[in-house]
């Protein structure tokens, strides 16, 4: 479970925006990293939060025993669910810290923001490509999150980014295996790369076939729908799935198709 994940999970104190803010600025670390949790899981677009939340990704006082930097990581989370542009300098900033997963939670939110100032920082966290990317003995992650920064070229569009990309579909990690298809499937609209998240709904680990659902969800790729409703895993994730292959068949082709309605009869045989 990450943080944003335990936090969710945590019975949600009675703040206001500007109790929030308030702790968030405060010197107190708990408060300050429930505030800016807090801040994004309520989409709190304040000008004043948001100085705040930047100001956050430079803190340099609340740090985890392994020398992180919690408050930034949730700092940037939110700022990515608040869909906050103004704050792209200061997540590209981000890419450059000591954390990983500092850098980790800036790509995902870069990725979310759709801004393409970010497309050159990004590519260059796969400087090295695969061989620099192997995993590094008696750590729990790689030199880069490798995940997070493909699946960010591939929503930023970054069809550059390509040559880069397709040697990851080769990744010794099945997350970044998925990754990379997820993201060249977003820039080359190539069946290939859906289809390789849909042989992944059948595999052996759940926790691999939680992660294809939601990669397929995320890109809609309409020919996974009868794959994902027979999925091994929870109705709840298919449901998910299922939805983001409705909303982006729904895009494609305003009002209900038969694509759109047959998704929502797999919908409706998991309710």
């Amino acid at each position: 479970m990450d943080a944003d994940e335990s936090l969710s999970a945590m019975p949600e104190r009675g703040l206001t925006p500007d109790q929030a803010i308030a702790d968030l600025r405060g010197s107190d670390p708990g408060a300050r990293y429930y505030a800016a949790w807090w801040l994004g899981r309520f989409r709190v677009k304040d000008p004043e939060a948001i100085a705040s939340l930047v100001a956050a990704l430079r803190d340099t006082v609340d740090r985890s025993p392994d020398g992180g930097y919690p408050l930034r990581r949730n700092a940037a989370r939110a700022l990515g669910k608040l869909e906050e542009v103004s704050a792209v300098p200061a997540l590209l900033d981000c890419l450059d810290c000591e954390d990983f997963y500092v850098r980790e939670a800036a790509a995902q939110s870069l990725g979310t923001l759709g801004d393409r100032r970010a497309v050159a920082p990004l590519m260059a966290l796969l400087a090295g490509g695969m061989a620099a990317a192997q995993p590094i003995p008696g750590c729990p992650h790689l030199a880069q999150p490798y995940d997070a920064t493909l699946e960010a070229l591939g929503m930023l569009g970054a069809t550059e980014a390509v040559p880069l990309i397709k040697p990851f579909l080769a990744h010794p990690l099945a997350l970044v295996q998925y990754a990379a298809a997820r993201a060249l499937y977003q820039l080359t609209g190539e069946d290939d790369y859906g289809d390789r998240l849909v042989a992944a709904l059948g595999g052996d680990q759940l926790q691999l076939r939680r992660a294809a659902l939601a990669d397929l969800g995320a890109i809609g790729y309409l020919p996974a729908a009868a794959a994902i409703a027979e999925t091994l895993a929870e109705n709840s994730l298919k449901l998910i799935a299922l939805k983001g292959l409705l909303e982006a068949e729904l895009q494609r082709h305003p009002g209900l198709s038969p694509a759109a309605v047959q998704v929502m009869q797999l919908m409706d045989g998991l309710l």
